[in-house]
C-alpha cells in the first residue's frame, strides 16, 4: 500500500505543477480534467502525509522511552502519548483505505428514477404515487433538479408508473440502492374492517447514459408521436409533441410528454431509454458475477423485496442491512437518510473487504 500511496502522492504532485502552467490555463477542457483530477486524489495526499508524520511522531516518542539516559518527565510524557499515536494510526490506515477504494465512475451520475405499481390494485397505485413524491422531496432537499419525464394516472387515483430524471453531482451514488420491491402494510381508506392489507410497487434506479455510453442505431427504433395527456397546458391533447420510442431488438418501449417541444421530448426519450438499455446489459453482466458472489447489501434487482413500510406501526425497515426506522412520516416526507447511510456504509466495507482480499 506505501507505493500505492507514494504514487498517488507524486501523481498528485504533477497534476498541481499541470495547474500553473499557461497552456493548461488557457484550455478549459484541460483545466478542467486535471482540477477534477487534483480535487479526487487531494483526500488521498493529505491522509496520508497526516499519517506519515504520526508515525514520525509515534518513532520519536518511543526513541524518547527506550532512552534511559532521558529526563524521566518526558519519558512520562512519551509514555503517554504513544497509546494515542498507536490509536490514531490505526484509525488513519482505515481512512486511507477507505479512500483508496476505486470510484465508481456511475456515481457522480445524474439519475433516471422509474416506479412502478405492482401488485395490490388501487392500493399499489396509491403507494407508488407516494413512493414517487418521496423520491422528489428528497431530490429536492438535496439540491437536485428534477424533471417528470411521464406519469400515468391510475384510475381511482394514484400512479401506474411514473419516471423522472434528477440531475445534480452524486445523484446516483445517493439514489443507486433504492432499485427493488418496496412493500407497504396498512389499512387502505376502501377497507371497512379495518385489515391490513399488503401491496407493493417497483423501484428502478439507472444512471443516466450518455451517448458514448451505448449506441443505438436508427434502424433499430420505431418512432410514434401522441397528443400529450394528463396536468394541464394548453398543448395537451392538441398538438402531437409527446413521443413514444420502442428499441426493435429489446423490445424495450419508453415515452415522454412533460415538454411541449416534441424535439425536446425526443431528447428526454432518448436519453432514458440509453439509460434502460445501458442497466439492461449491467444487469446481465451482474447476473455472472452474483452467481458466484452475493453481494451484502442486496443485487439491487427488481424483483428483491429490499423494504416495508409499516404504516400501523410507524416504521420502515430495510431487509439488506436490517435497519429500521420508526419516523415513517419524516420519512415519506423525503427524509431518508437514517436507511440511505448504512446502505452506503455497508456497500462501503464490503468493497474495502474486497481490496483486501
Amino acid at each position: 500500500m506505501l507505493d500505492q500511496l507514494e504514487a498517488v502522492e507524486a501523481r498528485f504532485q504533477e497534476v498541481e505543477a499541470q495547474l500553473q502552467d499557461s497552456a493548461v490555463v488557457s484550455d478549459p477542457k484541460r483545466l478542467r480534467e486535471l482540477s477534477k483530477l487534483r480535487a479526487e486524489l487531494e483526500p488521498v495526499v493529505l491522509a496520508f502525509q497526516a499519517q506519515r508524520n504520526l508515525i514520525k511522531q509515534l518513532e520519536e516518542a518511543e526513541s524518547i522511552l527506550g532512552d534511559k539516559s532521558m529526563d524521566a518527565e518526558l519519558r512520562e510524557m512519551a509514555e503517554m502519548e504513544i497509546p494515542d499515536l498507536k490509536k490514531a494510526i490505526a484509525e488513519g490506515d482505515a481512512e486511507i483505505k477507505r479512500l483508496l477504494i476505486p470510484k465508481d465512475p456511475a456515481d457522480a451520475k445524474n439519475v433516471i428514477l422509474e416506479v412502478r405499481a405492482g401488485t395490490g390494485g388501487e392500493e399499489a397505485a396509491l403507494f407508488a404515487a407516494e413512493i414517487f413524491r418521496m423520491y422528489i422531496r428528497f431530490a429536492e432537499r438535496r439540491g437536485f433538479k428534477v424533471s417528470v419525464l411521464d406519469e400515468s394516472d391510475a384510475d381511482a387515483g394514484g400512479l401506474k408508473d411514473a419516471t423522472a430524471e434528477i440531475q445534480g453531482e452524486g445523484a446516483y451514488s445517493l439514489f443507486r440502492f433504492e432499485s427493488g420491491v418496496h412493500r407497504v402494510q396498512r389499512v387502505p381508506k376502501t377497507e371497512t374492517q379495518g385489515r391490513i392489507h399488503t401491496s407493493a410497487c417497483t423501484v428502478a434506479v439507472m444512471p443516466e447514459a450518455e451517448e458514448v455510453d451505448i449506441e443505438i442505431h436508427q434502424k433499430d427504433l420505431r418512432v410514434d408521436t401522441f397528443c400529450s395527456g394528463g396536468k394541464g397546458g394548453q398543448s395537451v391533447n392538441t398538438t402531437y409533441s409527446a413521443v413514444r420510442l420502442t428499441h426493435l431488438p429489446t423490445n424495450t418501449v419508453v415515452q415522454c410528454q412533460d415538454e411541449r417541444s416534441q424535439i425536446k421530448n425526443m431528447a428526454k426519450a432518448m436519453t432514458v431509454l440509453r439509460s434502460r438499455l445501458l442497466q439492461k446489459a449491467q444487469d446481465e453482466a451482474d447476473a455472472i458475477h452474483s452467481a458466484m458472489r452475493k453481494s451484502q447489501v442486496g443485487s439491487g434487482d427488481r424483483s428483491e423485496k429490499i423494504r416495508t413500510y409499516n404504516f400501523p406501526q410507524g416504521r420502515v425497515t430495510d431487509h439488506r442491512v436490517g435497519v429500521t426506522v420508526h419516523q415513517i412520516d419524516s420519512f415519506m416526507g423525503g427524509m431518508i437518510e437514517p436507511i440511505i447511510e448504512p446502505l452506503r456504509a455497508a456497500f462501503e466495507a464490503e468493497r474495502l473487504q474486497a481490496l483486501e482480499a
